[in-house]
């Protein structure tokens, strides 16, 4: 059964899981160990809320080091996110193919499927929720905020994989990281409303607070990806700022934590 748990590279704090095999590393970074300042500070992935992009490339140096990426920089392919469900794929290792998925990404995509080594994939978060998908051959990295989890973007990634890395849905393991649990994020009438009749009622807690954790625990068990092929993060973006950043606690002024991924990267030494 996979887990997360928090491991030390350098400054920089991830949560991750050691045991994974098939030449897969990924993490979700928390916010300490880079070098932005207030209000970004300090390790802050983003780069379209507002830091300065020198400090973010910094961030990103690190963070990718931090999974073993070191000196892959120039083949990150890191999506320009916008709530939508589509799905670029990385194939191939190409230096060309690389580049072309990586313009792709840039012209809006909220996931990405990887099959290809030495191609890490960054997506960057405050509140929406990260989800990394992992089986023998590849893996996905995804982005699902409420309208991903309603477009059920995780199961269009899981299906992806599946198909391109030729395996069956029931090897894919899921890692769900840090993001706004139901105790933090109340919604209006209207779109409680909406995930009530798209989930079911369980996927609302008292009057109006969502639980996207339920709804995408029931988007994966439709994608074929069973209870116990999932690891969740129980932390909450909105209650824990000093380890996440969270646009909703902040105000809508934040950094971003990040998940990455990478495959057939030499393995990072984890404290």
């Amino acid at each position: 059964m996979p887990s997360l748990e928090r491991y030390q590279s350098g400054e920089v704090t991830l949560l991750s899981d050691a045991r994974v095999a098939g030449g897969v590393t990924f993490a979700f970074t928390e916010r300490t160990g880079g070098v932005s300042e207030a209000p970004y500070a300090s390790l802050n992935l983003g780069d379209a809320c507002g830091d300065d992009p020198g400090r973010v490339a910094e961030n990103r140096r690190r963070a990718l080091g931090a999974i073993g990426a070191d000196g892959l920089a120039d083949r990150l392919v890191t999506p320009r996110q916008v709530h939508g469900d589509k799905v670029v794929r990385v194939a191939s290792g190409d230096d060309g193919a690389v580049r072309a998925a990586a313009r792709e990404a840039r012209e809006g995509a909220d996931a990405v499927v990887c099959t290809a080594e030495c191609v890490p994939v960054l997506l960057c978060f405050a509140d929406c929720v990260p989800v990394v998908l992992i089986c023998p051959g590849g893996f996905a990295v995804v982005h699902s905020g409420w309208r991903g989890t309603m477009a059920r973007i995780v199961a269009k990634a899981a299906r992806a994989l599946a198909e391109q890395a030729g395996a069956d849905a029931g090897e894919i393991r899921a890692y769900v990281g840090p993001h706004v649990l139901a105790r933090d994020y109340e919604v209006s009438e209207e779109l409680a409303a909406r995930f009530a009749a798209e989930f079911g009622p369980d996927v609302i807690v008292g009057e109006r607070n969502l639980d996207l954790s339920a709804a995408l625990a029931a988007t994966l068990a439709e994608a074929g990806v069973g209870e116990g092929a999932v690891a969740w993060c129980e932390d909450s973006t909105a209650s824990t700022t000093p380890r996440f950043f969270s646009y909703r606690a902040e105000e809508g002024t934040c950094g971003r934590h990040g998940a990455l991924a990478v495959m057939g990267a030499p393995a990072p030494a984890w404290e």
